[in-house]
């Protein structure tokens, strides 16, 4: 079992930093993919960004430039630095780890449990 515990979203206006955190934690487990996801009252919850074990990344290209993701794979924590905030940015972020059974090798998928992001003009 992973628990998977992210924090940082809070009101900040139009132009703003925020910077949001997420940590995964489990003995039994590897983590492997980690990324933030969000999502809008009335929307389909899409993908914010994502880093690889590896350090491969993938953004959403409504972020690109603006947001920018990184990871400290020793303490299975996964960050996101957001600037130049939009309106349009608010919704609640989740995070999202994949991880490793270390006994059978399958990969499950684990769910923050999310934070509000509100970025007012």
């Amino acid at each position: 079992q992973v628990h998977v515990v992210e924090s940082g979203g809070g009101l900040v206006q139009a132009g703003g930093s925020l910077r949001l955190s997420c940590a995964a934690s489990g003995s039994i487990f590897s983590i492997n993919d980690m990324g933030w996801y969000r999502q809008a009252p009335g929307e389909q919850r899409e993908l914010v960004a994502a880093i690889s074990s590896g350090g491969r990344l993938n953004y959403a290209d409504s972020v690109k430039g603006r947001f920018t993701i990184s990871r400290d794979n020793a303490k299975n924590t996964v960050y996101l630095q957001m600037s130049s905030l939009k309106p349009k940015d608010t919704a609640v972020y989740y995070c999202n780890a994949v991880a490793s059974d270390l006994q059978t090798g399958y990969e499950y998928m684990y769910w923050g449990q999310g934070t509000q992001v509100t970025v007012s003009s």
